[in-house]
């Protein structure tokens, strides 16, 4: 039997958490059955020992708070860069500072409900940054209902929250699925010595980053043409973006960010001397070459990399196939299972109201969305975003359980692209289609979202000895604050820089905003998208998710992506000569200092602006 140690110097003792979640306080012979690490039920025999804080008041405060902060600075860089990062760890070096660093408080347990609640806050960040600018693009940002919507993405949060939980036991304790990323969020659980150190680092790396970001914003210099000093063409494109937290991005991503450079350096280091070579470059309406960057990114590049986001996308959900038969079974195995676990879950018959609740509530959202939108419409759309939001959320919980790979983004377009369907069919016009369509669609993807990062987290905690059932009441507990801080961040930075804009290109949200226009029968490029599908689906059959990443090389303006390949240089520098113990205790923490402290200006900028504005 596979287990891991936590000491507790307050009852100097060494609890070991086995895979089955049973506790054993080693040197107190009198305690002859297992506890559980924060369970009030620990054996009265044991005199020297009290009940760890789990789920208290503190761990609430502290887990909101720093959810704020990583949905604001993780969904400004998703913006940015087209794709988020993982929170957890972010959340557990943070929480290390605050709770053991500043307020002396030493249970490893109650950190973890501080990473689970804030992950649970930033749980809607991704969901709702890939999909609801996709509104203001299409030119509609003005003819929908914020506060339906957020309440919408609420209960889509509440729907894949409460539909995962029941497969908990079996994903976890039954088949052992690996999920990489609860796995390394324990490991920094586990090294509370080193979580302080490393929340110091992010705090100074923080305070740089937003020095550095005020200064770019109060001179206006965001960039170094570098190509021009040392005589490049100008259609390579030899510009550098000055954002630290780009880097910082970069650098967390590593070896897995090399296909998003390689796209970007194919686009302009290859292709744009080939078309010059060649003199092929396109003509505008007035007969004129198009050779620099921005124009040719705009008529070339973006609707190629859009192609091959739709391509990889599509080809993630085939290639996720295979894992339906396998939560079917996994539904059933779990449906199986003997009552005597139901202590360590939530009650059956919380989970069934908070189901029938937020299913209401989709309902609702449905039917308010748009004017033309029917009773019976708005039911059809709210049962079939249901349906698919437990699906979906169980096949993308087997996948990044499997892989650490997660097709959120094609499971999201096929999910909007079937309510589009049913929208039409319904006889709505363009514009309430769309609204309605990418509004219940949002709520699916936060519902997917939040389904993958609880499991997530209750791997971590399955690592750590903490009690599922507190793990998934913080989950709850913190996924209502998301939707209020994301549909928040998204208007402010609307209403300051333009969604769509060079500032924020939203690359997710332009490609699901393509295809709708696509399916609406709009004026797109459509044998620039084909081509680019195409080329996406191949690449992501080759590998998981290939096709996407090398599609944001293509679509983001090259200064992101060249400025982006430092931070990936820097960790693979960093691994090698300074090793990866160096990566993971120092380097990392910079980095997302690095986000954290450029995010915050970023968005506070913003803010200022709209005040301003007002």
């Amino acid at each position: 039997m596979r287990f891991s140690a936590i000491f507790r110097p307050e009852c100097d003792a060494v609890i070991i958490a086995t895979r089955s979640h049973g506790m054993a306080v080693v040197g107190s012979p009198k305690n002859k059955r297992g506890n559980r690490a924060g369970d009030s039920r620990l054996n009265s025999s044991v005199s020297n020992t009290r009940p760890y804080p789990e789920l208290t008041w503190v761990a609430v405060i502290v887990g909101w708070i720093l959810g704020v902060i990583i949905a604001v600075s993780i969904g400004y860089a998703a913006l940015i860069l087209g794709f988020s990062i993982e929170g957890s760890e972010l959340a557990a070096i943070l929480g290390f500072g605050i709770l053991r660093g500043v307020l002396r408080r030493k249970s490893i347990i109650e950190n973890n409900i501080v990473q689970t609640i804030a992950s649970g806050v930033n749980g809607a960040s991704s969901g709702m940054m890939f999909s609801v600018p996709a509104i203001f693009l299409l030119g509609y940002g003005d003819r929908f209902d914020p506060v339906i919507l957020t309440f919408g993405c609420m209960a889509g949060a509440f729907l894949g929250i409460a539909f995962i939980i029941p497969l908990r036991k079996h994903m976890i304790d039954f088949e052992r699925l690996t999920y990489p990323g609860g796995v390394a969020v324990a490991t920094i659980l586990k090294s509370p010595g080193a979580g302080v150190r490393k929340a110091i680092i992010l705090v100074v790396a923080a305070l740089i980053s937003a020095t550095v970001h005020a200064l770019t914003i109060k001179t206006g210099v965001s960039n170094w043409n570098l190509g021009e000093l040392i005589g490049m063409p100008e259609f390579m494109n030899g510009i550098w973006y000055l954002s630290l937290m780009t880097i910082g991005v970069g650098f967390i991503a590593g070896r897995g960010g090399i296909a998003f450079i390689i796209g970007g350096f194919v686009a302009y280091w290859f292709l744009s001397p080939m078309l010059s070579v060649t003199g092929s470059f396109p003509l505008d309406e007035a007969g004129q070459v198009i050779s620099s960057p921005e124009p040719l990114r705009l008529l070339l590049y973006r609707p190629l990399g859009i192609g091959m986001l739709i391509g990889g996308a599509i080809m993630g959900v085939v290639l996720a196939a295979p894992l339906i038969l396998s939560a079917i079974k996994s539904m059933q195995k779990a449906a199986q299972v003997e009552t005597s676990i139901a202590n360590e879950e939530m009650p059956i018959k919380l989970l069934y109201f908070a189901v029938g609740g937020a299913a209401i509530l989709l309902c609702f959202m449905a039917i308010t969305a748009v004017e033309s939108m029917s009773l019976i419409g708005g039911i059809a759309m709210a049962i079939l975003g249901t349906l698919w939001v437990w699906m979906a959320g169980i096949i993308l919980s087997e996948a990044i359980g499997r892989t650490n790979w997660s097709p959120l983004s094609g499971m999201t377009l096929v999910g909007i692209t079937l309510l589009i369907v049913l929208t039409q069919a319904l006889g709505m016009d363009r514009a309430d289609s769309i609204i309605a369509a990418i509004m219940v669609g949002a709520a699916m993807c936060v519902a997917m979202s939040q389904a993958t990062d609880l499991m997530l987290d209750l791997k971590t905690g399955y690592l750590v000895g903490a009690t599922p059932r507190m793990q998934q009441f913080g989950q709850f507990i913190g996924a209502w604050l998301g939707p209020i801080v994301v549909i928040f961040v998204i208007f402010a930075l609307h209403e300051a820089y333009e969604l769509g804009s060079a500032r924020l290109p939203a690359p997710q949200a332009q490609a699901l905003a393509s295809t709708i226009d696509g399916i609406m029968g709009g004026d797109v490029p459509t044998q620039k998208y084909v081509a680019g599908a195409v080329l996406g689906g191949v690449l992501s059959a080759f590998m998981g998710g290939l096709g996407i990443t090398v599609g944001l090389g293509f679509y983001l303006p090259f200064n992101i992506v060249l400025t982006y390949s430092l931070g990936t240089l820097s960790r693979e520098l960093a691994d090698r000569f300074k090793g990866k113990d160096w990566s993971d205790g120092v380097g990392i923490p910079i980095a997302a200092g690095f986000i954290v402290g450029e995010a915050l200006v970023g968005v506070g900028d913003a803010i200022r602006h709209v005040l301003g504005a007002s």
